[in-house]
């Protein structure tokens, strides 16, 4: 049986975390990223007695904040060279548990879980249905599981989705380079495009203008560091799937969860769900 995982993708994953361990980030900049990542997650169901998992924690960024509020969080990514990442970034924390496993080989007992997440991880496997699948069946009945997959541009205006589909034959071609090729092209990207980009949306942002529709708004306030970040992983992974909020609400409720929240702000499309109890 096929393992649900695309090697050359964690392969470009680790490498990544590698060259952006996320050390740099000031506190202030990962609480604030942590917030709109995880604004609809009830962070109010954590305790010291709460175990769960990180699925493809990369760096452990968001470990860094789980960590300290719950008494177990198994931290797992398909690639050493990330887990050697958060290992490093999560040393002082010694309730972090470190597991090498891809989404469909989790080392963690059915059931087991008293919540789960996974962010920008599962829209990079072969079959995404199933890696929420994976997730899922870990949870306890009625555990929550955040997930955040790459949003299909469903809630934006034609030319947005237009222009698009224009860049994303950049990725396709840049993505089959070797790293170091890989990481210099995107690196350009994230400074002639990127930045200036963004910028642009803070400064009409002061004068009152709304700038949710301009392409790279979501960076305006985010450091030169997220943006060589994000555009490493933008355009130098191979394997990119997107979904519409439609499709993730079904592939949720299909994989076993219910009461399902979207977050209506940005990154699209963070979304939080209950695993279903069983009817008696």
């Amino acid at each position: 049986m096929s393992k649900n995982i695309d090697i050359k993708t964690v392969n470009g994953f680790g490498k990544e975390w590698r060259e952006f361990d996320q050390k740099t980030l000031t506190d202030q900049e990962l609480q604030d990223m942590f917030k709109a990542y995880f604004s609809v997650f009830p962070m109010e169901k954590l305790s010291k007695d709460s175990t769960g998992f990180d699925l493809g924690c990369g760096s452990g960024r968001w470990a860094k904040i789980i960590a300290p509020k719950v008494g177990t969080l198994h931290c797992i990514d398909p690639s050493e060279l990330a887990l050697d990442v958060a290992k490093r970034n999560l040393s002082e924390y010694d309730n972090c548990k470190f597991h090498l496993a891809s989404v469909d080989d989790i080392p963690l007992k059915d059931d087991s879980c008293d919540f789960g997440y996974s962010l920008g991880v599962l829209h990079h496997v072969p079959d995404t249905q199933k890696g929420i699948q994976s997730c899922v069946q870990k949870l306890k009945p009625g555990a929550p599981f955040l997930l955040y997959l790459y949003y299909s541009l469903d809630n934006k205006p034609w030319w947005y989705r237009l222009l698009w589909k224009l860049t994303n034959v950049g990725r396709l071609l840049i993505s089959k380079m070797p790293f170091f090729i890989r990481y210099i092209i995107t690196q350009t990207i994230a400074c002639i495009i990127y930045y200036p980009l963004s910028r642009l949306s803070l400064i009409l942002e002061y004068t009152g203008m709304n700038v949710s529709s301009m392409p790279l708004s979501y960076y305006r306030k985010r450091s030169f560091y997220v943006m060589r970040t994000d555009a490493l992983d933008r355009f130098g992974t191979k394997l990119e799937k997107r979904f519409s909020r439609k499709e993730i609400q079904s592939m949720m409720e299909n994989a076993g969860l219910e009461h399902i929240v979207f977050s209506e702000n940005q990154p699209y499309w963070c979304a939080v769900g209950y695993k279903r109890r069983a009817v008696l």
